[in-house]
């Protein structure tokens, strides 16, 4: 099969943090590696999503040229995307040309074909600004749950959808002025209304999304859709082309999802067709945060099927719930949480590839603490999965020291092996990230288990041979577990390969199934040389150093 991979476009306004790492791009890229390892074509794209009052106001804040502030961020997340092994086939813009075009195109189609009307409505205007302020250029606090800090679009507080009008105590985000007065100013508005029914028919044919996903779209669809305003009074976006619209752009979520598309086309040039339309042979799967399922399960699958257009709808839309910071949320402005920047200067990638995965937020809000992850990682990674790398190491060098004769492994441990291998595989492809990471403990457990009950320490007097059997059966463990953990932590599958003299392509290529693992060689004959551990263990000083490093405060 050829799968069409995206994963919700990150802002451009600063470094993202751990949260936005596993609601989207990472299980995005575990999903596209392991299916490259099954044989499948992948196209996996994603990018920076430019356009807004975002934008706007991280540029002002940084005191440069919104363009400027937008060529240099998008360095700076590409770069760290790329050291998280974020293997993105293509990584683009939603500034780009070609979607400019492609969002102009579709608009004027759904104009064209009746899905677009102009409507004359009230807005804030602030006399201290002298403008009129588009919905997150107005603060105040939520009228649902009292969270002081909502925008004028959404409630970071309850995740409620927001009209300005709506925000008790409302003031300007730029000058921090209550001096707001409500004036008419002329938009342009999508008429969801009138795609009600098709979305609902189209829904409920998705018997296979989470119900997460499901339930966010029924919700929706139960309160009924109403007209959504794509216009905005921003100098920073895509201009709408239609006269006595001079000086407004397109609403940033009007032209992100389209960057999806447009995108592709920047990755493949004109053959991106062979992944959108309708009648491509392609499985699409969407990865992103729950916040943003409303915008992909109803706003832009309405825009494609008014449009007329051949865009093929997406497959599977793999939600996420929230990754919290240590019983409260991540807050740029406080400080509070951890940033993929700083990830990256405390432990390897893939020390938080492998946490993030074993404990993504699949169903149900999750919270990190430095201490979890501590213990995720010594118990887990140095306890499981590197000491019985070390233990392996240190016993061939001792009793094998000129390499092993490859043998394939008994038949109860191979049956053991094979059980995990297949719940392995059949949870990545269900999408069960959860699921998967434990049976992929259960391979490391049952190493361990393995070589205590063999105890080949004990043969080497009594039974020479078969204690280098018994290491030889280890060895090839090690061979299962260095290609089974490519997905999740690409770096140290690298370095066990180059332990057991291996190249890459043993990884990338493994066919169907896991299963050729255990019915195929790879080489006759191996050396375990790792350059020492695979896994530091973390200490408690540390954890409380940390801790203290990271608190910030709480919202």
């Amino acid at each position: 099969m050829r799968y069409l991979i995206t994963s919700a476009l990150p802002y451009i306004n600063g470094i993202k943090h751990l949260g936005n790492l596993v609601g989207s791009m990472l299980p995005g890229d575990v999903y596209a590696r392991f299916l490259r390892q099954m044989g499948h074509e992948v196209l996996y794209i994603c990018g920076t999503d430019e356009h807004g009052t975002p934008a706007e106001i991280a540029a002002q804040e940084a005191n440069k040229p919104v363009q400027v502030y937008c060529d240099e961020m998008y360095q700076v997340q590409k770069e760290i995307y790329e050291q998280f092994g974020i293997g993105f086939d293509y990584f683009g813009r939603s500034s780009s040309p070609t979607n400019h075009k492609l969002t102009i195109e579709l608009f004027q189609n759904l104009e064209q074909r009746g899905f677009i009307e102009e409507k004359s409505i009230q807005q804030f205007y602030s006399s201290s600004d002298g403008r009129f302020l588009p919905d997150r250029y107005v603060m105040g606090t939520c009228p649902y749950c009292d969270y002081p800090k909502a925008r004028g679009d959404q409630c970071d507080g309850c995740g409620k959808l927001l009209d300005p009008q709506e925000l008790k105590n409302p003031y300007s985000s730029l000058s921090g002025s209550g001096d707001l007065e409500l004036r008419d100013s002329k938009h342009l508005f999508l008429l969801l209304n009138k795609m009600e029914g098709p979305l609902k028919e189209w829904i409920d044919q998705q018997k296979d999304w989470p119900a997460m996903t499901k339930g966010i779209a029924y919700k929706w669809l139960k309160e009924g859709l109403k007209s959504r305003c794509i216009t905005r009074d921003l100098s920073w976006g895509i201009p709408v082309p239609k006269e006595g619209y001079e000086g407004k752009v397109f609403y940033v979520w009007f032209d992100a999802p389209i960057a999806y598309i447009s995108i592709t086309k920047d990755a493949v040039g004109e053959n991106y067709k062979d992944w959108w339309s309708c009648s491509a042979d392609t499985y699409y799967v969407q990865f992103m945060a729950k916040d943003n399922v409303p915008f992909h399960a109803i706003f832009f699958p309405a825009m494609l099927l008014a449009s007329g257009m051949d865009f093929r709808l997406v497959d599977y839309l793999k939600s996420m719930s929230w990754l919290n910071y240590d019983g409260g949320k991540f807050s740029t402005s406080q400080k509070r949480g951890v940033f993929l920047d700083q990830a990256l200067r405390l432990f390897p990638a893939d020390y938080w590839r492998y946490y993030l995965m074993a404990n993504i937020p699949e169903t149900d809000d999750a919270d990190f603490t430095f201490a979890h992850f501590a213990d995720v990682v010594n118990k887990d990674l140095a306890g499981g999965l590197g000491n019985f790398v070390n233990r392996v190491a240190t016993l061939v060098k001792k009793y094998s020291p000129h390499g092993l004769v490859a043998e394939y492994l008994p038949e109860l441990l191979k049956q053991d092996v094979l059980r995990l291998l297949d719940d392995y595989t059949q949870s990545i492809y269900a999408l069960k990230f959860r699921h998967a990471m434990e049976a992929l403990r259960g391979l490391w457990k049952l190493g361990n288990s393995y070589i205590a009950e063999k105890e080949p320490w004990k043969l080497v007097n009594a039974n020479p041979q078969e204690c280098v059997s018994v290491l030889s059966h280890c060895v090839y463990l090690i061979y299962v577990y260095a290609v089974t953990m490519y997905p999740v932590m690409p770096e140290s599958s690298n370095q066990l390969l180059k332990a057991l003299n291996l190249d890459l392509d043993c990884v990338q290529q493994v066919g169907q199934n896991f299963e050729n693992l255990l019915s195929s060689l790879p080489i006759p004959v191996w050396a375990l040389q790792p350059e020492g551990l695979l896994f530091d263990k973390i200490s408690a000083d540390v954890i409380s150093q940390l801790m203290q490093d990271f608190s910030g405060t709480q919202n």
